[in-house]
């Protein structure tokens, strides 16, 4: 058997970076990325050529030999999705700051953010901006944007950055690779790397890929020939093994999956039937129980952990939803039941319907944070129904989560102080303090402030203004969390930098969503 393999494996071997090594992690690496690439630069050895007539048949899952040349990459710093002047940011926000800095602002963990802290940082991560001062293709603050969007759930627009960016540096493929496998897009990524002579896949990618081609004799041989070299873990090799054979392997326990699975750890696992619950994982790892093979029992639960954050769509939330009744009563199933009950009722324009199950509807919606997921679906429709009382009021505040809440304050009249506040919130003219307290008081504080508050004169003196928002958007939480004096120089600095709508947006969710803070 060695002779067999003799000559492969001196070549392989050459090819192949000592056990742990791996190209350097960015600064703001997240840790569940599959090590899918073997160390940048390493050498290539050719694939062994077909002899006469005979057909190319694959004996590894090395790249070919093809000849890639880019023109015109832009500088990965400057790729954006949408203009930074269409999200309301200048295009120069970056200004002087250093690319760790704003790396360091743009991976802080937003879990616990409210949504229009989260938009305000997706928009960030995915605008057009003019590079900082010490920015390149592969600066910390490109991958800390990617990094940010993965963290978030937003597999959609981190992969058309990635895209733009270009996939021949192994840290930027690493990261599409594990996009593809979480959406179930995987073999777009396994021809890159055949067609990509720059990118070298470790044993485990290499056998994974080989092994959705249909070439199962070459995937078979290179694991052979990984764990010959023993460069695999055998944890690694025996999880491999049972991918590769699954009925050799029946009856067999396969190994325990690590605490913290990588996106093609999953997959494998998968493979052999032995699916690791994705409550526990990464928010990016819910994107799997979107395919259609985990199931609606899986899809619905995954939609709204998703729609949750914005890393889809209300409307194919309300389309998951939708799909069936449901299948079982408590927990999730009462909540689409209330979800689908109120869609009708508003979909058939019956305003006496639609008022009789708005309250179940949203009693559920806040149970499990999705408040504005659901004003951004409904709030329109809910303004056009003429609901009766009391149901009316209820609707009313449900717009001002909507996107629209601004045109709402415009065309109805507050008659409460608690109304009055809120809407003076909505239309940028807070004159009310008499009404307000806690939140309210530090709310109308930063409203009423002119010009920037001291604590980030320093940075915008310096045009730091990008390093500025991101402080600005870890005082918000600060303050949603309940230290409500943070909130006043939150809002004053959103404002001074041209953010007023985010700063409006924001201080309604508080005031609707935190009503405690």
């Amino acid at each position: 058997m060695l002779t067999r393999f003799a000559t492969l494996v001196v070549g392989l071997a050459l090819a192949l970076p000592p056990t742990d090594a791996r190209s350097e992690a960015p600064l703001s690496a997240i840790d569940w990325l599959s090590d899918s690439i073997a160390e940048e630069n390493t050498p290539v050895p050719p694939v062994l050529p077909a002899t006469g007539n005979e057909p190319a048949v694959a004996t590894n899952a090395l790249p070919e030999t093809i000849t890639v040349t880019p023109l015109g990459q832009p500088s990965a710093d400057e790729v954006g999705l949408a203009s930074a002047e269409s999200l309301g940011l200048p295009r120069n926000l970056w200004g002087s700051s250093s690319s760790a800095a704003l790396a360091r602002g743009l991976v802080a963990d937003r879990s616990r953010s409210l949504p229009a802290m989260r938009d305000l940082v997706r928009a960030l991560a995915t605008a057009e901006l003019d590079p900082p001062a010490d920015g390149d293709p592969d600066t910390p603050l490109y991958f800390a944007r990617v990094d940010a969007l993965l963290a978030m759930g937003a597999l959609g627009p981190a992969e058309q950055l990635l895209e733009q960016a270009g996939l021949s540096n192994p840290n930027r493929f690493r990261r599409w690779f594990d996009v593809t496998l979480l959406t179930g897009t995987e073999n777009k990524a396994c021809r890159r790397l055949r067609s990509s002579p720059d990118l070298i896949p470790t044993y485990s990618a290499r056998v994974f890929c080989l092994a959705r081609g249909g070439d199962w004799s070459a995937a078979a041989l290179t694991l052979e020939t990984a764990e010959m070299l023993e460069v695999l873990s055998a944890n690694e090799g025996a999880l491999l093994a049972q991918f590769l054979d699954a009925e050799l392997y029946e009856g067999s326990f396969p190994p325990a999956p690590p605490a913290r699975p990588s996106p093609l750890d999953y997959r494998l696992y998968e493979a052999i039937g032995e699916v690791i619950p994705t409550g526990p994982l990464p928010l990016a790892f819910a994107h799997t129980d979107l395919r259609p093979l985990a199931g609606w029992n899986a899809e619905v639960a995954a939609a709204e952990r998703l729609v949750r954050v914005g890393a889809i769509s209300t409307d194919a939330w309300r389309t998951i939803w939708l799909r069936r009744l449901p299948a079982a009563s408590g927990g999730i199933w009462d909540r689409i039941a209330a979800f689908q009950a109120f869609d009708r009722a508003a979909d058939a324009n019956d305003a006496d319907a639609a008022a009789k199950a708005l309250p179940k509807a949203w009693s559920a919606m806040q149970s499990v944070g999705l408040e504005t997921a659901f004003a951004d679906l409904y709030a329109a429709k809910l303004a056009r129904l003429n609901l009766p009382a009391p149901a009316d009021q209820l609707a009313w505040r449900i717009g001002l989560l909507g996107p629209d809440f601004d045109g709402l304050a415009g065309t109805e009249v507050p008659e409460t102080a608690d109304e009055s506040l809120l809407f003076a919130f909505a239309k940028g003219i807070p004159k009310m303090p008499e009404a307000a307290e806690g939140a309210g008081i530090a709310l109308l504080a930063g409203f009423s402030a002119t010009g920037a508050p001291d604590r980030f004169a320093p940075l915008l003196q310096d045009n730091r203004s990008g390093e500025a928002v991101l402080a600005a958007i870890e005082l918000f939480d600060a303050g949603a969390d309940g230290d409500v004096a943070k909130l006043t120089d939150a809002i004053a600095l959103m404002r001074h930098v041209g953010l007023d709508h985010v700063a409006r947006q924001a201080a309604l969710q508080i005031l609707l969503l935190a009503p405690d803070a």
